[in-house]
């Protein structure tokens, strides 16, 4: 990955998982909790690809299975947002540029239901079994529900800097001094032709003058031998 994109990643990472964890989850909603870190590594994986929503997706995870108050196995949510942003990346629209709302929208969904459920699943694994006694039902209706409402407020501005990001202009500007500039060749060139010239038509008007003085000077000779 460029440094600009780890840069910007792990910037909008903590500040996703600061503001879950101090804003969100005090809310106390119905069921389950707004995941504003999911939403960060969709909108990531949709301009990154496949390969960059699976590295965000797990250091985004890894990060929140290590920070309090965080009472589950570390690695878990990481396996989960890990494959989340492998497979969202799989389906990243050309240049990273959404076409209609409708399609982020659908993901958005399905992504929240699949995390749901995949985490509940490895948690099932390793002996966790709260979401039986929360309800799996409940828990992904109120998921669904509460990424798709807080959606259109994230994804579009994560996607819009991460363009803007991949599109850096000093970069651009650096690649553009390194190519040789043509046009200021052909100039130069074209400068000397036309000095080349004027000097040569000085050297011409120069032997011409010469030999007028020549001619004149015969003349005046001849003149004085009469």
């Amino acid at each position: 990955m460029r440094v600009n994109r780890i840069l910007l990643s792990s910037s909008l990472v903590v500040v996703a998982l600061v503001l879950q964890v101090s804003v969100l989850s005090r809310l106390h909603l119905p069921g389950a909790v707004p995941d504003l870190l999911l939403l960060t590594v969709l909108g990531l994986a949709l301009v990154y690809g496949h390969v960059g929503g699976a590295l965000v997706g797990f250091g985004a995870g890894l990060l929140a299975d290590l920070a309090p108050p965080a009472d589950h196995a570390a690695g878990r949510y990481a396996l989960v947002l890990c494959v989340i942003g492998y497979l969202v990346g799989l389906v990243r629209p050309d240049n990273g540029r959404l076409k209609s709302a409708t399609g982020p929208m659908v993901v958005v969904v399905v992504a929240a239901i699949g995390s749901t459920l995949l985490y509940a699943g490895v948690g099932a694994l390793v002996g966790d079994t709260a979401a039986r006694h929360v309800g799996l039902g409940s828990l992904l209706f109120t998921a669904a529900l509460y990424d798709l409402l807080l959606a259109p407020f994230v994804v579009p501005g994560i996607m819009a800097l991460a363009r803007r990001a991949e599109n850096d202009p000093l970069a651009e500007s650096n690649s553009q001094s390194k190519k040789p500039n043509i046009s200021s060749g052909w100039l130069s060139g074209g400068t000397g032709l036309r000095i080349g010239s004027q000097r040569g038509g000085l050297g011409g008007l120069k032997v011409k003058a010469g030999r007028a003085r020549t001619a004149r000077a015969g003349r005046i000779k001849g003149v004085k031998r009469l």
